[in-house]
């Protein structure tokens, strides 16, 4: 789990610098599919993972709002607060948690029982969606996107067993 989380960060983190070369136009320009631009995509993907993240530990979630992190250093910003806040939780993780229940309400206004080991995984698998969609819109405007490749970036070295 840890290794997942580390290796979407790594992404983001390239991503982020990716944007650096886009003028602001450019990564707030309306896209098809997605959340609507690159930058309201990465917003939303550290947005999501905090969210949900908060949710099942029942501390408080709020929503932000886009139109106040219209800028590629704001939304690094906040996804730097975030990450300090869900960092320790998610490198403390271990199996004792994964099936620990987190009740949610549902749009219908039902319940839903979801284990923690779930939640954590959609959020994982939420940021990898939409790293492809940021990959497409990438080729788009002639660019190449960041490397989705987990080999490579070093972090075998922190799987469970694996001698340094």
């Amino acid at each position: 789990m840890q290794t997942l989380f580390q290796y979407n960060w790594i992404v983001r983190d390239e991503w982020y610098h990716w944007c650096e070369n886009l003028s602001e136009q450019e990564l707030l320009k309306p896209r098809s599919g997605g959340v609507g631009s690159i930058l309201k995509t990465l917003f939303h993907i550290a947005d999501v993972e905090w969210s949900w993240i908060q949710s099942i530990q029942g501390k408080p979630d709020f929503q932000e709002d886009f139109e106040g992190y219209r800028s590629l250093a704001k939304v690094r910003a906040l996804d730097a607060r975030f990450r300090a806040d869900i960092e320790p939780f998610v490198r403390g993780w271990d199996e004792s948690l994964e099936r620990r229940i987190y009740t949610q309400q549902r749009m219908d206004g039902s319940m839903e029982d979801l284990a923690w080991g779930e939640v954590m995984r959609h959020a994982l698998a939420h940021e990898i969606h939409h790293v492809g969609q940021l990959s497409v819109w990438a080729r788009e405007v002639g660019k190449t996107p960041v490397s989705a490749n987990l080999i490579g970036r070093g972090l075998a070295d922190s799987l469970p067993g694996r001698k340094a």
